[in-house]
């Protein structure tokens, strides 16, 4: 059974390219056989609500500050002509919510005015100097100290935000790690990984296996599963629509070996 793909990003984010069309998305989903997509768009912002604890903590800005909002309206007319034209594929809304902890107001005021059905909570940036800087500017500096640093501002963010119900890519900078990706070796992070894993999992909400990092090995997965993780979500970080699915076969041999198997129906999170 292929699982939906949970995270998947179009034209509507900042990020990414026109060309990344919902249609064209929709149209791989369902070569792939996936049952469903979820159009998680980013969600960052740049300037801080007053009750934000970005701005409580005097937090000045964001470096760099590209980050754009997302046209809701051209977005769900995209997801409306999408659900029409592909009665076969289930297609959620969603977020990609970046630092929700920070932003508890604005991201309840977004919600208030453009709920979601799909909400994944993301760590892409750390506070330097007063401002959020991407993480990937950190790691060369001292990347084992950045990744310890990270993992436990995940804690945080888990402990102080339930606004999303899917944790992205906690291997986030892994992607970019000093040297390559094959220097990073998950069992020096073990100890870190448990404690995100433990927080995660005291709340039930799911770990994501994304397909755009460098995949998590069955150990990483099984850490989670050993600390009572219930649930785990396929996402392929897409921003291309050829993208969308990838990889999936091997992620669940992953998520298999670490003692997971499909939920109550397609549809749903794979669950222990």
């Amino acid at each position: 059974m292929r699982p939906p793909d949970n995270h998947v990003h179009t034209e509507w984010s900042w990020d990414t390219a026109d060309s990344a069309s919902m249609i064209a998305a929709c149209t791989q989903a369902v070569a792939e056989g996936l049952p469903a997509i979820a159009f998680t768009e980013h969600l960052d912002f740049t300037v801080w609500h007053a009750e934000d604890r970005a701005t409580t903590s005097g937090m000045r800005g964001r470096h760099p500050g590209q980050q754009l909002p997302i046209d809701v309206e051209g977005y769900f007319a995209d997801i409306a002509e999408c659900r029409e034209r592909f009665p076969e594929l289930r297609i959620w809304s969603g977020i990609e919510a970046g630092e929700p902890h920070l932003f508890a107001a604005s991201l309840g005021r977004h919600l208030e005015r453009s709920p979601v059905d799909r909400i994944l909570g993301s760590l892409h940036s750390l506070e330097l100097n007063g401002h959020l800087v991407g993480v990937t500017r950190l790691l060369w500096s001292d990347a084992d100290g950045t990744m310890r640093r990270y993992l436990a501002e995940v804690v945080d963010m888990i402990e102080s935000s339930d606004v999303f119900q899917v944790l992205a890519h906690v291997d986030f900078p892994r992607r970019y790690w000093p040297g390559g990706t094959d220097r990073f070796v998950e069992k020096d992070f073990e100890e870190e990984y448990r404690a995100v894993f433990r927080a995660l999992a005291g709340t039930g909400r799911a770990l994501e296996v994304n397909t755009s990092s460098p995949l998590a090995s069955a150990d990483l997965v099984r850490w989670f599963r050993e600390e009572g993780g219930e649930a785990v979500s396929f996402g392929s970080d897409a921003h291309q629509p050829k993208a969308v699915g990838q990889r999936f076969d091997l992620a669940v041999d992953v998520v298999e070996a670490a003692g997971f198997r499909p939920g109550r129906d397609r549809f749903d999170f794979w669950r222990r």
